[in-house]
Formats: structure tokens, C-alpha cells, sequence
């Protein structure tokens, strides 16, 4: 045996992954963070397996927990399970520590006290098990934390009690139906500075609801992170773009309550102030730091990672509180979904997140009070408030789960994801909470791909549509006809033969950014000076040409860059050539650069690649489309850079202009004569003409495409365009959000959609509906719909 193994305590910097044996996952996880990377992780220490079976070895205790398990002969008997795992708990509680092992956990406190220069520190202890957080081996939420712990016999007491937490119900279900013996397995303590959060959440490196691993997944609360867990808070949640760290998507909820440490030791729950209770938690810039620590523990593991985070509250630090390597999509590499919606034929009763894929129709057992959870019976849907740790006997019997409360990350979530049973949670916070509207006994189906509960059993109207869904997937299903042309936006080149098959019309808009993010990592510019222009050239073309030859011969436009300078800084020697802009956003951006002296060489390389595709490759359905430009002046000036640089508007290439300034809506009839036609960036047009930073979370609540003063901008362009023969399009997420959006596009006359790839089957049925009721209405001289 290796000297470090008998040791009965260890500091991070002392372990890494590979002692997962000895100081468990959790720890050991730790301990990696903490010597080999260059995320923030508080001071820490670990009492190891050694100490663990060492405390079990002196008290006597192995041979009384052997004793005490032969009575459970059935872990799916609730009543003998509760009792047998109790009785092991206390007894282990109420066991004596060794003197040995107490003696070292007191020495290494008092170290962390002056490490942190504090003479009796506050800290947190938490269980880790040897076969947890393993990526065949989760046991989410298995063992305990306990926080806000200050003095050394206070943090041998919780020692104990984290050993005794190897013993809970779920615990001791768990490693029964995964086969572990219990016997063999040790437990690990770590003891850990606290973190006094004033904010605190968790993060994914995979969407963990899709699979897609092209976005960071972020959610957090006000206070410290177990309200997120247990789910008695909904989080705010975001999606963040892996290759620009952009905020992709966001959704800040109501927090009413959060959970805080107390000054005199031990945490309570408080009241949300008024004003933050629909805040948003994170900052932007917050949210980029957090994404970059994300990239780099990914990057350094190997694979998805599951990371929780805090924010002190003394000086706004960021700290990673623990790392784990994902649980689900780890060992996945897809799941099957039944993506198709029932809302035509089923009446709703409530919506919520969708947190497990899957659908299912069962008999309803709503649970308000915990004590009644042994009523639960097998394939029954689960309709209860949150879910806990202490739950997961009944979960595995379930066939569904609905609750009130919860995010992502809670433990319902995790725990649904892990089993494969369809979830949804967090009703309440997008309307009606599910045990207020569902029945006891209630025969309900459960969406969980869409997050809806309807009434009554469209399982079998489900499994029919789900053979159609198939078929659409082979390309085999007849989608309708639609005189609205329904195009996909598309970023990643490498998703172009996955989503060729989809009924879409072309692609609207391909953003280029992501071909400089994903295959080129370097600025244009630095690439020239370097010598290097035709590489870059190359490669650009090679991303752009993958897209057209799966879209072939439907038409893909691409968009010229429109990185703002922080991110064309990113790339590898854009700080030579970037700016330091106060507002990025509405600074040096799209079409100001291409005619630029200090960016025009590096528009032309654009301009060469795309010639490349159009004439070397032979794929004439490629067009272009400018972004932000501010002026008719500066269409002119781009547009003749253009036709200098070999690329002119003709019958089969065609320029379209990005409407996302009110100058492009208010002046279209003058920039009709440089394009062909407008996209609608309804993001930025949003921000621009309702004065709301897109980026900015303290109005978030004021930025809704959906404005009046939006919707007449769009039908002013549609209507100045048409005059000109200029088609009008849309690509900002409007249309992939609001079905309503939609119908006032369609009913106004807009020639195109582009929409996300999993919106296109379902808007063009949509659109096909609308058009469907707008000729039946003018027949009938009813004209437009209201």
C-alpha cells in the first residue's frame, strides 16, 4: 500500500482524479481543480476511505449494519427500508470517533483556519462516496452538505453525520438496484471553505435536455445553491453559445425566497426583495466568466461536465464550488424523442420545462404530503410540489413526472434524466401549478419533449403521429405546400447533412461567425500578415461549401462576419487589431468594417471565398446578405467593394441587407436599389427601436418583438419593399418563439421564415393553416384576420 493511502486526511492539492478510490468523487474532483487547473476552488481538505473504514473498523460497525441489512430482503418495501436505514444512521451518529481520527480532523481545521486567516473559520462538510459522481455511477443528491459549520468538534460531529448519510433510503435503494455492495463501498468528507454566496447555480457543458453540446447550459438563484437542487426555487436559466460565448437564449424566472447563511453559524430561508425577486441573477459579463470556466474544466476532463458555482457576497468572486463529469449524455450519444405535438387534439392543463424528453399517459397520483408517498403505485405519473432526495424509490416506479417547482438542475431533473422517465417541472412558474389543476386518479398524457400535461390518453394518437414523425425524419412524410417560403438558420456547417433533410426551402441565414469560431480560430487580419490570406480563404470556403452542397439546389444565404470587436478580439491575434469599444454592440460592426481601411483586405478574403464556392465548387445556390448597415451610403460603398471583388447581383445570385437599424425601414425605398431583398434581424431591431440593450438583464421584461411599434416597422418594410419588387424574410428568433409573431408575418405578406431546425416541420404546418384561413376569409370578404 502506497504511503498517501494510509493516510486519514488529505488537502486538495495533495489528490487528483485518479484517487476517486480513496477520497471519492467529489473529492477527488477537487483536488484535480485545485492542482492542475486555473479555475478558483476554495481551500479545502478530505478525511479519506482509510479514515472511513478506519471509523467503521474501531466502532464495530460493520459487523451491526451487516446484521441490521439482512432484515431488508425487499428495497421496494417503503416501510422496512425507512425503518432499516434509520436504525444504521443513528447508530452511526451515536458512535464514538476514534481518537486518532478526531485528532486529525481538528489539527487540519485549525490549518484551513490559517490558511484562510481566520482564527475559527466557517465552513462547509460534504459526504463524497467512492463510486460517486462517476459517469456510469451517479447517486445525485445521495449523500449530504452541511453549511455554514464553524468549530472543529461541530465539523467531526457532521463527519459523522456524512458518513451516516451512506445510509438513507435513497442511498441504500440506489446501490441495491445498480448491484454495489454496501459494505464495500467507503465514504469521504470533505471539509471546505464557505463561500458566502450572494448568488449560486449550476452549469452544464451540454444542453442537458437535447444533447446538444454546442451550448453551455447556466442556472442560478439569490443566496446559496440548495434551493436550485431541492427545487423550492426555479432558477433563472441560459444557454450560452460555446464558440462566441453569447447569450443564446434566457429565461429569468420569479425568486421569491432564498436560502443564506446565518452570522452565528447554520443557513435559514429568506424573502427575495421586491425589486430582485424578477431580477436577473447574473450579469453578462458574470455569465462569459462562468462560461469560460466551464470550457476550461471541459477541456481539461475530457467530457460534459456537471459544475456548480457561487458568487461571495463580500467581493463579488466567483467561486467553483465542485465539478462532475455529467451523468446522462456522457454515456449517450442520442435518445429517442417523441418530438410531436398533441395540442390540435388534447385539451391542456398545464405547461412547464421540459426536463426529461419522452411522452407518456398514465393515471395521475398527485402527493402534496410526503407522508403519503407509500400510496404510490407502479407506472403511475407522479404529480407532487419537488421531488427529493429521499423520493427516488418512488421515482423509480414512476412513468411519469410532473412538479410545481424545479429547473433544470434540480433533483427531479437530474433524477428523471438519469432513470429515462419523461419530466416536467416548474409548472407553476409558467402558469398554474400541476397539483392544483390535476386530479387525484386523473388519467392524464405527458409531454415532456414540449413540457405540456393534457387531459385524458392521447398515447395512442401519439404513437401514430410518432410513425409519421419518423417517416418525416426519412424524408418519407408530405409536409404541405406553403406559398410563405419556410427557410433554417444555420450556424455550424458540421449540422448541414443532419438538418439537409428537413422540409425547409433553403437556408435564410447561415452565420459566418461560427465558420471562424469552429475551423479557423484566427483573425483575418493576422492570418494576412502571417502571410497566410489564402489559407484563410480556403477554409472559409470549405465551412461555407459543406452548407451549400447539403442544401443543393435549394438557396443558402450567408451572412457577411458580424462579430463585434470583443469577439473578433478573441479569435488568435485580434487583440492587435480590435478596439476597446465602451458599447460593442452598437460600435464597429458589420457592414462599417468591409469598407474600412483597417478591415478591408480581410471583407475581400470574404468576398474571394465565396467565389470559390460559387464558381471552383460549382455551388450557385449561395447568396449573401449584409449585416448591420447603417446608411444607404454605406450599401453603396459595400456593394461596389463587391462587384470589385468579382461578385455581382444577377439572376442567380442575389445580395440581401439585414433590416435590423429603423434607417432600413425608414429608408427602404432608397436601399431597394443596391439588394434584392431584406432579412428581418429582429433582435436587434427590437433592441434599436424600443431603446433596450438586448444584452441588458435589468429590462429584459421591456424587450418583446412583439411591440406595436415592431410590428409596424415590419409592415412598413413589407409594404416599401413590395412597391420595389423586393422580397421581405425574417431570421431572429421571433418566428422559432411566438406562433402569433408568425400568423402577423404571414397575414402582412412576408415572403420568407427562417427558423431554428427544430421549428421548421412545425411552422410550415403552422403557416400552411394560416394561409389555409387567410384565402378561406377572403373568399368569404371577411378579410384579414384580427
Amino acid at each position: 500500500m502506497m504511503e498517501k493511502e494510509k493516510n486519514l486526511i488529505l488537502w486538495f492539492e495533495k489528490i487528483g482524479r485518479q484517487d476517486t478510490d480513496l477520497v471519492g468523487g467529489k473529492s477527488a474532483s477537487l483536488g484535480e481543480l485545485t492542482a492542475k487547473t486555473e479555475v478558483p476552488v476554495p481551500y479545502g481538505f478530505v478525511t479519506t476511505a482509510d479514515a472511513y473504514r478506519y471509523f467503521m473498523e474501531k466502532s464495530g460497525l460493520n459487523n451491526r449494519i451487516a446484521e441490521l441489512l439482512t432484515e431488508l430482503t425487499d428495497v421496494e418495501n417503503s416501510l422496512t427500508l425507512r425503518r432499516v436505514s434509520a436504525q444504521i444512521r443513528r447508530e452511526i451518529i451515536e458512535a464514538e470517533m476514534p481518537g486518532k481520527l478526531s485528532e486529525a480532523i481538528r489539527k487540519s481545521y485549525d490549518e484551513l483556519g490559517k490558511k484562510m486567516r481566520e482564527h475559527s473559520p466557517y465552513v462547509a462538510v460534504r459526504s463524497s462516496a467512492t463510486a460517486e459522481d462517476l459517469p456510469d455511477a451517479s447517486f445525485a443528491g445521495q449523500q449530504e452538505t452541511y453549511l455554514n459549520i464553524k468549530g472543529a468538534e461541530d465539523v467531526i460531529g457532521k463527519v459523522k453525520e456524512c458518513y451516516a448519510s451512506a445510509y438513507t433510503d435513497r442511498a441504500v435503494y440506489y446501490r441495491t438496484k445498480q448491484g454495489f455492495d454496501h459494505l464495500d463501498m467507503a465514504l469521504s468528507a470533505v471539509v471546505q471553505m464557505m463561500v458566502f454566496s450572494k448568488a449560486a447555480g449550476v452549469m452544464f457543458t451540454v444542453n442537458v435536455i437535447t444533447g446538444d453540446d454546442t451550448h453551455i447550459m447556466i442556472e442560478g438563484a439569490w443566496g446559496l445553491g440548495e434551493y436550485i437542487v431541492q427545487g423550492i426555487v426555479t432558477p433563472d436559466s441560459y444557454l450560452i453559445n460555446k464558440n462566441t460565448l453569447i447569450v443564446d437564449g434566457r429565461k429569468i424566472n420569479e425568486k421569491k425566497v432564498k436560502f443564506v447563511r446565518l452570522q452565528t453559524g447554520g443557513c435559514e430561508e429568506k424573502a427575495v426583495p421586491e425589486n430582485m425577486i424578477n431580477t436577473a441573477v447574473l450579469t453578462r459579463e458574470q455569465l462569459r466568466e462562468l462560461a469560460e470556466y466551464a470550457l476550461a474544466i471541459e477541456k481539461h476532463y475530457g467530457c460534459y461536465m456537471d459544475i456548480e458555482w457561487g458568487i461571495d457576497e463580500r467581493n463579488d468572486k466567483i467561486w467553483i464550488l465542485q465539478a462532475r463529469p455529467e451523468t446522462v449524455w456522457s454515456n449517450k450519444k442520442e435518445i429517442k424523442q417523441n418530438n410531436v405535438k398533441i395540442a390540435e387534439t388534447g385539451k391542456v392543463l398545464v405547461k412547464g420545462m421540459p426536463a426529461s424528453p419522452g411522452m407518456v399517459a398514465g393515471k395521475a397520483r398527485v402527493i402534496n404530503d410526503p407522508e403519503k408517498i407509500d400510496d404510490f403505485q407502479i407506472d403511475e405519473i407522479l404529480v407532487t410540489e419537488m421531488t427529493a432526495p429521499d423520493w427516488v424509490p418512488v421515482m423509480k416506479k414512476a412513468k411519469g413526472i410532473v412538479t410545481d417547482a424545479g429547473g433544470m438542475t434540480c433533483h427531479a431533473s437530474i433524477v428523471s434524466r438519469e432513470l429515462g422517465i419523461p419530466c416536467i417541472v416548474g409548472t407553476k412558474s409558467c402558469g398554474s401549478a400541476g397539483t392544483a389543476v390535476i386530479r387525484d386518479g386523473m388519467t392524464i398524457t405527458v409531454d415532456a419533449s414540449h413540457g405540456v400535461v393534457y387531459a385524458g390518453n392521447l398515447a395512442a394518437a401519439a404513437d401514430e403521429k410518432e410513425k409519421k414523425q419518423e417517416m418525416a425524419n426519412h424524408g418519407q412524410e408530405n409536409f404541405p405546400v406553403t406559398g410563405t417560403k419556410i427557410y433554417m438558420n444555420l450556424g455550424d456547417p458540421a449540422l448541414a447533412e443532419k438538418y439537409g433533410t428537413l422540409p425547409c426551402d433553403g437556408v435564410g441565414l447561415m452565420r459566418e461567425e461560427f465558420i471562424w469560431t469552429t475551423y479557423i480560430h484566427e483573425h483575418p487580419l493576422h492570418m494576412i500578415d502571417e502571410g497566410r490570406a489564402q489559407e484563410a480563404v480556403d477554409k472559409l470556403a470549405e465551412g461555407i461549401g459543406k452548407v451549400c452542397a447539403a442544401m443543393s439546389p435549394r438557396p443558402v444565404t450567408l451572412r457577411f462576419s458580424d462579430f463585434k470587436s470583443s469577439e473578433y478580439r478573441a479569435l488568435k491575434g485580434g487583440d492587435k487589431y480590435e478596439p476597446h469599444e465602451p458599447s460593442a454592440l452598437l460600435g464597429w460592426r458589420g457592414a462599417s468594417r468591409y469598407y474600412d481601411p483597417k478591415y478591408i483586405e480581410a471583407f475581400r478574403l470574404e468576398i474571394k471565398a465565396i467565389r470559390k464556392v460559387r464558381e471552383e465548387y460549382g455551388l450557385k445556390n449561395l447568396h449573401v446578405m449584409i449585416p448591420f448597415c447603417r446608411s444607404v451610403e454605406e450599401a453603396r460603398r459595400v456593394t461596389e467593394i463587391m462587384k470589385d471583388g468579382g461578385l455581382r447581383r444577377s439572376a442567380d445570385f442575389k445580395v440581401w441587407l439585414m433590416a435590423e437599424i429603423p434607417a432600413n425601414i425608414i429608408l427602404a425605398d432608397q436601399f431597394n436599389q443596391f439588394v434584392d431583398g431584406y432579412s428581418i434581424g429582429s433582435n436587434d431591431l427590437t433592441m434599436l427601436i424600443l431603446g433596450c440593450d438586448r444584452d441588458n438583464d435589468a429590462i429584459s421584461h421591456l424587450f418583446d418583438e412583439r411591440n406595436t411599434a415592431v410590428k409596424r416597422a415590419v409592415r412598413h418594410l413589407i409594404e416599401a419593399a413590395h412597391k420595389d419588387g423586393k422580397t421581405v424574410s425574417i431570421c431572429g428568433q421571433a418566428p422559432s418563439v411566438y406562433a402569433d409573431f408568425t400568423q402577423f408575418l404571414v397575414e402582412n405578406g412576408i415572403d420568407s421564415i427562417s427558423v431554428n431546425p427544430d421549428m421548421v416541420g412545425c411552422t410550415k404546418k403552422n403557416v400552411a393553416q394560416i394561409e389555409q384561413r387567410i384565402i378561406l376569409n377572403n373568399a368569404l370578404g371577411l378579410g384579414r384576420m384580427k
